[in-house]
Formats: structure tokens, C-alpha cells, sequence
């Protein structure tokens, strides 16, 4: 196998006749790094200079200072004076004036496949965007952590939203520049699309030293090991009372509350034997002393994260009390919903169901979903 190397490595090194004499709207984040720690901006503009002409940030915004859910400005780049369009504030009005200063648009954002986190909600706007406005659009590819892994519910339509914006289960299992390919033909977009290769890159290789150290996509996604743990707690948002550490480098490992009996659940979980998992008690070092429960990924390709989620809340509810989670008036039923793309898992939940029957029926709605993506895939095992 050749060594490793991003999409946007081998675009400024074997495709740059995509980009002769176009100027280019880069779409990228402060994790956009090649394999030797060069952001794609910087690559792009030693190459193709003022025709690097517009720069574009999803949430978070081009410098990933802004916490989520924050709005962000447009900006102009403080050296080299071109635009900075906010993706995620002024959306509309950046995906109206980018095409007047670009002929071709690049998309390079670290994803990771989970539909609740926003920027395949970016990419679909873009592409939409770039097929409205007839631009050639380019994705620079690169791994992701559950290119090898579906699982979660399918979206329910009227549950479609920022956090639920394509019609996939929670956890898709494709890269970025699968999920272009997917989507362009599931949405019949009039795009010339290209997608430019990770070389060096299969659906089950682990992070390794030939990969760039971990480059925060988002504030609190510090490590590879909280992108893995984040779809199976990310529901804490609409659940306060429990507490994901996200303030920390445990950010989305842990579940704590002044309330949890940390021994109990542990056990509960360790006796579940779940897949790619194990549990222990957390002990805070770095925030408040609340009992909690860490988990550790051990294997991406076994681990089920929401169904490894729902079983958290099970446990939860059967050692304290289905009262404790949803009767509690910091709780957001609406925006739990809204994170899984369907009300199905928490009415299930309410109803005392166990997690497999929960599991059991999302994954007989993906009959339609595992062709289609099994078509847009670009790499193997």
C-alpha cells in the first residue's frame, strides 16, 4: 500500500489541472491539515495564489474559535485580504456571494460521520449551492472515524433539521467525499462533482503514525477518542442533568451526575458486554467531584454508539427512575428527538423497551439507505 496522504495532498499534487486558471472557494476549518500539518489554505495559496479568492467556515467558524451553536460574521482574511464567509450565522448570504467570487469551490472538513454533527449539513448546502449556481465542485478526501460502522435511526422527515439534514441513519459509516457521492445521487443534484482520493486509506485502518496528530474539528472534539465517544452522549444536550464532560479532554467519554450511582451503572454496563466497549468509574481531576462512568472505545469497527447510548439511558433509568431523565424540567424531549432524527427512541425508552428491541427496529428502516451508500463507498476493507 502507498503512504498515506489526504485528498488535498494529492489534488496540488496529481489533479491540479482541476483548479488551471479557476479562481477557488475553500471551504475549510482549522483541521483541514495535510499529512505534513500544512492547512489546505496555506497549500492552496503557495500554489495558485490571488486565485485562491474566498475562504468559507462551517460551525465554529474558519478559525474554530466560536462555541457551538454561536453565530459567526463574515470576515476578511488578515493577511491576505480575501473574504471569509460564515457557513454557519449569514449562511444564506455567504452561499449567495461566494459564486461571485469563485468558478470552482473545494470542500475539505473533518467529519465524522454522524448526521447530528453539523457539517454534512454544510455539505449539502454547498452542494446544493454550487448545482444552483452551476460551479464545479471538488471534495479532498480524508478519513473518518465510522467510515466502517451504521447504526442510529433513520430520519424521520418531519424531524429534518441543522442536526438532522440527510436522509441516513445517525451514524452513516462514510467519509466526506462519499457522502458527496451519495448524496448527489439521492438528491439528483445537477453537479460536476469531483471527489479526490485518500491514498493509503481503507475503511478499517486505525489512526496511526503516518496520519497527522489529531487536529480539533470542533472545541470539544480534542482527540480521536472523543469524536468516537461523541454520537453515544452527544443526546446530553438535550439532558443537562447529566453531564458529558465537555468542557474537558474527556469531553463526551464520561456520563456524571451528583446523582448517579457510578458503581451500580458500571456494573450494569460491564455485564451487558457491548461490543468495542468497556466501562469503568470515572474520578473528575479536572472539574467537579460528580460520580461518573467513563467509557473506552476498543475496537470503532464492533462499537455501536447509539445503541451503546441507549443502553447508558436504560441502565440509567432502570437503577434510578425513568423520572430522573425525563421528567426533570431542564430536560428537552424536543431537542432529543431532534438529535435522533425521530421521536421512535425516546417514546421507546419511556415505555420501559429494551435497548435491542430499540436497536432492532432502526435497523430494519435501512433496507433502502445500504445499497445507495454501498454505491457511493471508495474504499474497501
Amino acid at each position: 500500500m502507498k503512504a498515506y496522504c489526504t485528498g488535498m495532498d494529492r489534488l496540488v499534487d496529481e489533479r491540479m489541472d482541476l483548479l488551471e486558471g479557476r479562481r477557488v472557494a475553500l471551504v475549510c476549518h482549522p483541521a483541514s491539515m495535510n499529512r505534513l500539518y500544512t492547512h489546505s489554505s496555506v497549500l492552496l495559496r503557495e500554489r495558485i495564489g490571488d486565485r485562491l479568492a474566498c475562504l468559507m467556515g462551517p460551525e465554529h467558524g474558519f478559525f474554530g474559535r466560536a462555541p457551538a451553536g454561536e453565530q459567526i460574521n463574515n470576515d476578511v482574511h488578515p493577511e491576505w485580504r480575501i473574504p471569509i464567509l460564515s457557513l454557519y450565522g449569514d449562511e444564506e448570504n455567504a452561499l449567495t456571494r461566494f459564486p461571485q467570487h469563485a468558478d470552482v469551490v473545494v470542500f475539505d472538513l473533518q467529519d465524522l460521520a454522524v448526521r447530528c454533527y453539523t457539517y454534512v449539513h454544510t455539505l449539502r448546502r454547498v452542494m446544493e449551492a454550487a448545482a444552483k449556481h452551476g460551479l464545479p465542485m471538488i471534495v479532498a478526501d480524508r478519513p473518518a472515524p465510522f467510515v466502517a460502522r451504521v447504526d442510529g435511526p433513520m430520519l424521520q422527515e418531519q424531524f429534518e433539521s441543522i442536526i438532522a439534514p440527510v436522509p441516513a441513519p445517525l451514524v452513516y459509516g462514510m467519509t466526506p467525499g462519499e457522502t458527496a457521492r451519495w448524496l448527489c445521487a439521492v438528491m439528483a443534484y445537477d453537479l460536476d462533482l469531483t471527489v479526490v482520493p485518500a491514498r493509503g486509506y481503507t475503511r478499517r485502518t486505525a489512526p496511526s503514525a503516518a496520519w497527522p496528530d489529531w487536529t480539533p474539528p470542533s472545541p470539544a472534539i480534542r482527540s480521536w477518542a472523543c469524536a468516537v465517544a461523541y454520537p453515544a452522549t452527544v443526546y446530553t444536550e438535550a439532558l443537562p442533568q447529566l453531564d458529558c464532560a465537555r468542557s474537558t479532554n474527556m469531553a463526551f467519554r464520561v456520563l456524571r451526575a451528583e446523582w448517579l450511582d457510578a458503581a451500580a451503572l458500571t456494573e450494569a454496563l460491564q455485564a451487558r458486554d457491548l461490543p468495542g466497549v468497556l466501562f469503568a468509574p470515572y474520578h473528575d481531576v479536572d472539574g467537579p467531584a460528580l460520580p461518573g462512568v467513563q467509557m473506552r472505545v476498543t475496537d470503532v469497527t464492533k462499537y455501536q454508539p447509539i445503541a451503546t447510548g441507549v443502553t447508558w439511558l436504560y441502565e440509567i433509568q432502570r437503577i434510578h427512575g425513568a423520572e430522573r431523565i425525563w421528567r426533570d424540567e431542564r430536560t428537552r424531549p424536543d431537542w432529543f428527538d431532534r438529535l435522533m432524527g425521530t421521536d421512535r427512541v425516546r417514546l421507546m425508552l419511556q415505555d420501559g423497551e429494551l435497548p435491542d428491541v430499540i436497536a432492532a427496529e432502526w435497523a430494519g428502516e435501512r433496507a433502502e439507505f445500504m445499497p445507495q451508500r454501498a454505491a457511493a463507498l471508495l474504499y474497501g476493507d
